[in-house]
């Protein structure tokens, strides 16, 4: 089983049971001296990630964007599982930085500069020019699974993107 899988999947149990205990209804009882009341269950709800800009918002916004994209790259450079993925990227990692950050806040559900700046964005068509095989595409998700738990973010919020990443990421893949 893939990494990535084995991730998400070990971790969305423990995840589920704590959404579970985190959201079920909470009965808190306050005294006066003539009666006692009791409070109506509360339920407290989690971000719906994929609608408006919540995974934004979750992603800390465009600032946010930009420190996961920057964390991203930094790990590229770094892991050696990534070494054959950063050698498809130029030297310089401006450009790149920059397109993927632009990117990513618009799938997060902010500004769609994307387009605005680079035209209309095919994910595979990007990447046909790239051999990206199975090592690749892992590598690729690798990186950004360190850049994500290097945020703090939330472990739902975290899985998610890796979940909707990992689809086009598999897209790209044009080789076994």
């Amino acid at each position: 089983m893939l990494w990535y899988k084995e991730h998400i999947i070990g971790n969305i149990k423990e995840t589920m049971m704590k959404t579970e205990q985190s959201s079920s209804p909470q009965i808190s009882e306050t005294k006066n001296s003539t009666q006692e009341e009791s409070v109506a269950p509360t339920q407290k709800s989690a971000p719906v990630y994929g609608m408006g800009d919540a995974t934004l918002l979750a992603a800390g916004g465009e600032v946010g964007v930009k420190k996961l994209v920057d964390a991203f790259y930094d790990y590229m450079d770094t892991l050696p599982e990534a070494e054959v993925v950063r050698a498809m990227h130029k030297p310089d990692l401006t450009d790149s930085r920059e397109k993927l950050t632009t990117f990513l806040t618009g799938w997060m559900g902010g500004p769609s500069r994307y387009a605005e700046k680079y035209g209309s964005m095919n994910i595979p068509g990007a990447h046909r020019h790239l051999s990206i095989g199975i090592a690749e595409k892992e590598a690729w998700l690798l990186c950004m699974q360190k850049a994500l738990d290097d945020q703090g973010y939330d472990d739902v919020f975290k899985r998610y993107v890796m979940v909707q990443l990992s689809f086009p990421a598999e897209m790209c893949r044009n080789r076994s």
